[in-house]
């Protein structure tokens, strides 16, 4: 069971990093007048493109970040804290 749900946020996180990459594109290319990315084609990538990436860009960081920590994935890893001091390298 964990593998498959493991999969699932492993997808979710894909998608959304792929369709956050694309709106950010089409973004870009409307400020600066330049074609942008393919128009979303079936529901699927109008969902993601049109209702999940603008919900996604007006969220508050707190929430986002709330949200990304309550997923299982590479995003709960934090750092090793520095090693300790031992004295001067010289």
């Amino acid at each position: 069971m964990a593998s498959s749900s493991a999969g699932f946020f492993g997808w979710l996180r894909r998608n959304s990093e792929h369709h956050l990459l694309i709106a950010a594109h089409e973004k870009l290319a409307r400020r600066d007048g330049t074609p942008g990315p393919r128009p979303p084609k079936g529901l699927v990538e109008i969902f993601w493109r049109r209702v999940f990436a603008p919900v996604y860009g007006v969220l508050p960081w707190p929430v986002r970040s709330r949200i990304m920590k309550a997923m299982p994935g590479s995003h709960r890893k934090t750092w090793a804290p520095p090693p300790r001091s031992q004295g001067p390298a010289v």
